[in-house]
């Protein structure tokens, strides 16, 4: 009799609520919850998005900037003070080792409780990213951990191994939620589940992917091994990430061709393309279309020709006419007497698609209508009705579109803006608003023809790589970090010219307990180190009107 659970125990096993583990009680659970947080195997899946290495204590004179260290140090000095040039309150310490000093800061603090912890005289074990101004060595909104008198900081390392003296994991966190928190619970999880977890990839694939079994591979990315190189693992290039990637898109890819493979066995409506409106909408547009338009608007004709739906992602930059390509295969549609739906997922781009759309087909004696979740009842019920009867050929509309209630007369076309805004499930409700009707959905989003393959493998992918005449090309760039003073020179060169440029922070005030950058603290410090020649403003959406 075999003592290793069957799967489909395993599969109930990882299905276990995070209340079960030691420590995590109903409160604890709802802030993990936040970060989507519920199941054991949620928590096997929550990868740490960087790593620590805290296997050594570092003297303050080996510090390097931009590396994240460990030091020990005496407080000498700790009290507020305020930013040169925007007058903005921090908390500063200044910390000595007999090597060197280093400046600790918090912009986002609690006042009373720093005056208490940090006092002349106290020593500690600090951890944080190294940054250099001048001379002085900071850190800002340090990990801190206070000795007890008389005790040395190797034996703080060495009596707390979940935060010392290894490779640790960083994981995303919320408020309330402390990183040495979540770690503990990552290790409980890992520990007691890790060991269950096995894959359905078959044997040869495993051994010629060379790939690690995979409750060793999420043992090694929660807890990486203390010989680990710090490189690989930040850049996720390390066994165990490649061995859970190659997992999670090969079932990706194998669900991904049972559905390109259903589409093909269904049967759709086979068009007929008869310009009966497209050519004389040609006539009417003060422009000719891009050989790009043209060549794009051809690959649509063809799936709406066939006898199974068409499935099709459109690809272009802002401004290279993908509106005008969607009109024309609404026009199709609308000549073989069926209705157009067009998704937006806000209810200005609705607006203006309406404004667009409604122009050329009342030019074309077409009738179309603007159904957003604002409109008021008899409205929106004078729309519905039309609807359903077939009046109205095509309705832009938010996802009120996707509602009950809403039923076409007969639906031909679905077309989908800003793709990334929406899901299969709500691609899935809107083909059921019809009888297998044809899809078209676009985005700005630049895709690599690979990564739209492996994400979008269910549609077809057509790409608009050429903008009008007049019309300047849009110029998207990656830089790293160390290329920043580099970004930074190439706005003030554009500022200079008159030119306005925008900084966006994933969150609007700095938090102890997370390591983003924030805007507030983001603009003082771009106003007082960086752009002192310019007007740095600060707009976010906690501000009053």
């Amino acid at each position: 009799m075999s003592l290793t659970p069957s799967r489909q125990r395993i599969t109930q096993l990882m299905s276990t609520p995070l209340e079960t583990i030691r420590g995590v009680g109903p409160r604890l659970a709802e802030k993990l919850a936040k970060l989507n947080l519920q199941t054991v195997e949620d928590a096997l899946y929550t990868l740490p998005f960087r790593y620590e290495d805290r296997r050594q204590l570092k003297k303050i004179a080996q510090l390097k900037p931009g590396c994240s260290e460990v030091f020990a140090g005496e407080i000498t000095f700790a009290g507020e003070s305020v930013t040169s040039r925007s007058r903005k309150k921090l908390f500063e310490v200044m910390v000595t080792d007999g090597t060197g000093q280093v400046a600790l800061k918090w912009f986002h603090y609690r006042g009373d409780w720093m005056k208490k912890q940090f006092v002349q005289g106290r020593r500690a074990v600090f951890i944080g990213e190294i940054k250099r101004f001048g001379a002085i060595r900071e850190v800002h909104h340090p990990d801190v951990e206070f000795l007890s008198e008389g005790s040395e900081a190797t034996e703080t390392l060495l009596n707390d191994p979940l935060n010392f003296g290894r490779i640790l994991p960083v994981y995303p966190l919320t408020e309330g939620l402390p990183q040495k928190t979540l770690r503990k619970i990552m290790k409980e999880v890992v520990d007691q589940y890790a060991p269950l977890a096995t894959t359905a990839i078959p044997p040869d694939i495993v051994q010629r992917q060379q790939l690690l079994p995979l409750s060793e591979a999420f043992r090694q990315a929660h807890w990486p091994d203390s010989d680990a190189s710090l490189d690989k693992l930040d850049q996720g290039a390390d066994e165990a990430r490649r061995t859970l990637v190659f997992d999670e898109f090969f079932f990706l890819e194998l669900g991904l061709a049972l559905k390109r493979r259903g589409i093909v066995l269904e049967e759709g409506i086979p068009f007929q393309v008869a310009h009966t409106y497209t050519r004389p909408l040609a006539k009417l547009l003060p422009f000719h279309l891009t050989a790009a338009q043209r060549r794009v608007l051809g690959e649509i004709k063809q799936d709406l020709m066939a006898p199974h739906p068409m499935n099709r992602l459109v690809q272009g930059d802002v401004g290279c006419g993908k509106t005008i390509v969607a009109l024309m295969a609404a026009l199709i549609a609308i000549e073989n007497r069926t209705q157009v739906a067009v998704v937006a997922p806000t209810e200005i781009l609705a607006e203006q698609h309406y404004l667009q759309f409604h122009r050329w087909l009342e030019a074309l004696g077409l009738r179309a209508a603007l159904l957003t979740g604002s409109q008021g009842g008899k409205e929106k019920k004078g729309i519905l009705d039309a609807i359903r009867s077939g009046e109205i050929n095509l309705v832009v509309g938010t996802h009120a579109l996707l509602q009950e209630g809403v039923d076409f007369f007969r639906l031909g076309l679905g077309i989908i803006d800003e793709q990334h805004r929406f899901g299969v499930r709500q691609r899935g409700i809107l083909k059921r608003k019809g009888i297998s009707p044809h899809i078209l959905v676009m985005t700005a989003t630049p895709i690599p023809r690979t990564l739209s393959l492996t994400l979008y493998g269910d549609l077809a992918l057509s790409v608009i790589d050429e903008l009008p005449p007049g019309r300047t090309p849009v110029v998207t760039r990656v830089m790293t970090e160390n290329a920043r003073e580099r970004a930074y020179a190439f706005i003030k060169k554009e500022a200079g010219q008159g030119r306005q440029a925008y900084i966006v922070y994933p969150l609007v005030k700095e938090s102890e307990k997370s390591d983003l950058l924030a805007a507030s603290e983001g603009a003082a410090h771009l106003q007082a180190e960086v752009f002192q020649e310019f007007k740095v403003g600060l707009l976010h959406g906690q501000m009053k009107p």
